[in-house]
């Protein structure tokens, strides 16, 4: 799990009216309306994983962190999941979670210098490159402090060749640092998702130890992939609670509340971004802009007085004195975010509260309204799902194995395949399955959302 990270107090990187602010504002001290008594969480399972990985020296520092699904035009049944591994670059799996492909992160620049980190990763369709429409792997190197751009090849895939190729432009600035010798401070790229809109590629990233997020629009170049960047917000990092007092989130000296699982609804271009500690944000995207931000939904330790453990390096929680502020549905660190689309406006957004190894699900359409928690359990032909840090849903039909769309996450105590070791890795999951396990099922649909149709609804 993701450690705890402290706030700071809320500015914007562009100028907001009185009301918009205010408007804000009472989306962080406003107490929660929810329900006191919580379902518990219906279970599914899995049918594929990803070889497991491990975090040590033997392993290559692989740690598995945040899937993408790219979805083949020609073949569904032959789409592709890439997965970040942070220090050991990214995967390339098949549906039936065999490798395909290997990518190293960047090795560093000097010797003093750190080097590449792959945190999150996305995929948009249909970009302009070298006067060919190319379907793109987008992923923040947190590292370097950089976005990689890795361009996917179709035919590649149909032949079993490696289908990935970086196309980065060789001079991209970091993406927050302001020089080489910031980058190194590591407060960098970290959380990321894109989207398309009138022609454009868009990535939206968080900054790792802090509450800055960042709008950058891709660009190209002589066959290359660049990024410009279009808007900058700064989200809170304190919130004044009901009872007047103000409150932060639990921290390590010197950090602040960041975020990191981030998804964009493609066709109504609404940015779901999960603070970790503090709860689910809702951002309109307008016009390359950050409009206002709504809390919609809160972690139970929201408002939780808590002290910092120098001697341990690590908050403790006072739950003894929890004020009540907080919400029922998530438990940080809130983490991966995915948007199930469906037709009309309808389906889902996905959350992985983190700390109950549970995934919220929330109303797609107009409030956001929660529907209900499930897990990933024990099955036949995988272990559970915990501590997931990243999820990718898809309602495409994928093959007879996926017929009705896929979900993807991240499993962060995967059962090792090599004795003792801490192991993580990916686990597949048919959208059916997720779906029938409610008391009244979820939306199945395989009709509505073409991903590379990205017009508005």
């Amino acid at each position: 799990m993701a450690a705890p990270r402290v706030s700071a107090s809320s500015r914007f990187g562009r100028p907001r009216t009185l009301a918009a602010l205010a408007a804000l504002l009472l989306a962080g001290s406003a107490p929660a309306a929810f329900a006191v008594s919580v379902p518990a969480p219906v279970a599914t399972t899995a049918s594929v994983e990803s070889p497991a990985v491990y975090d040590d020296e033997a392993g290559g520092d692989a740690d598995a962190d945040d899937p993408a699904v790219w979805v083949d035009p020609a073949d569904p049944a032959r789409s592709i999941v890439i997965g970040t591994l942070k220090n050991a670059g990214l995967d390339v799996y098949g549906l039936n979670g065999q490798r395909l492909q290997h990518i190293a992160a960047p090795a560093a620049p000097s010797e003093d210098a750190e080097p590449g980190r792959f945190n999150n990763v996305d995929v948009v369709y249909g970009f302009e490159l070298a006067g060919k429409k190319t379907d793109l792997a987008l992923v923040s190197d947190r590292g370097r402090d950089r976005i990689r751009i890795y361009a996917i090849d179709p035919k590649a895939v149909s032949e079993g060749r490696p289908p990935l190729t970086d196309v980065t432009a060789a001079g991209v600035a970091p993406v927050f640092s302001a020089s080489e010798t910031a980058v190194d401070e590591q407060r960098t790229a970290y959380g990321l998702a894109a989207y398309v809109e009138d022609g454009n590629v868009y990535v939206v990233v968080s900054r790792r130890s802090e509450t800055r997020l960042k709008l950058l629009k891709l660009t190209a170049s002589n066959g290359k992939v660049g990024y410009a960047t279009e808007d900058t917000i700064d989200m809170p990092g304190s919130f004044t609670l009901p009872n007047g007092q103000q409150w932060t989130p639990c921290a390590d000296p010197g950090d602040r509340a960041q975020f990191e699982g981030m998804a964009v609804d493609q066709e109504k271009h609404v940015l779901y971004a999960a603070q970790e500690d503090v709860g689910l944000w809702r951002i309109p995207l307008d016009d390359a802009e950050f409009e206002t931000p709504a809390l919609i939904d809160k972690v139970r330790e929201y408002g939780v007085p808590w002290t910092y453990d120098a001697a341990e390096e690590e908050c403790v929680i006072d739950t003894a004195n929890d004020p009540g502020y907080g919400g029922t549905h998530l438990s940080a660190d809130a983490e991966g975010i995915t948007v199930y689309h469906a037709a009309d406006g309808k389906g889902y957004v996905l959350a992985s509260s983190q700390g109950d190894n549970t995934f919220a699900v929330y109303r797609r359409d107009s409030g956001n309204a929660y529907v209900g928690q499930f897990e990933i359990a024990d099955g036949p032909a995988t272990d559970s799902v915990q501590e997931s840090d990243g999820a990718m849903v898809v309602n495409v039909p994928l093959g007879a194995s996926f017929p009705k769309g896929l979900l993807v996450t991240h499993d962060g105590e995967a059962a090792p395949e090599d004795g003792d070791r801490d192991a993580t890795n990916f686990k597949f999951v048919r959208w059916d399955a997720v779906a029938s396990a409610f008391p009244t099922p979820l939306t199945v649909d395989t009709r509505s959302f073409d991903p590379r149709d990205t017009d508005d609804d």
